[in-house]
């Protein structure tokens, strides 16, 4: 940092509502929130140099990949060997797999198939997809 910005703050130009008090970084017309008419006013406000620290407590300490300790989870085989493979020998209850990859390559042909199998296993599905 220059000798000649460490006296000087950083400033931004936000957008708050004067109804509700939502901030936006664009003016809007009418409130997202509060869906008050033309209640929008720009307003300077200053950044803060320090960015907000967050105490890391011994549970939640970022760690490098090889001193994560492999756990022995409750598994549930689904019916592709491969996909089993892939996710270390089937789905853990509870757990959230994203599924990435080029558009056409079979990824929601072959989740809706995982998905078929599952009831006759009395499992509980939900499949989601988004763009």
């Amino acid at each position: 940092m220059k000798s000649s910005e460490r006296g000087k703050s950083k400033f931004k130009n936000v957008f708050i509502c004067q109804q509700c008090g939502k901030e936006s970084l664009k003016w809007l017309g009418r409130c997202p929130d509060c869906q008050a008419w033309n209640s929008f006013v720009e307003t300077r406000v200053t950044l803060s140099r320090a960015a907000p620290s967050r105490p890391y407590s011994s549970g939640n300490r970022p760690q490098e990949l090889s001193q994560v300790e492999k756990g022995d989870f409750l598994r549930f085989p689904l019916g592709f060997a491969e996909v089993n493979q892939v996710l270390g020998g089937g789905l853990v209850p509870g757990s959230l797999v994203l599924v990435g990859g080029e558009p056409g390559i079979g990824k929601s042909t072959l989740l809706l198939q995982i998905s078929a199998m599952m009831p006759d296993n009395n499992k509980a599905v939900a499949y989601l997809s988004g763009e």
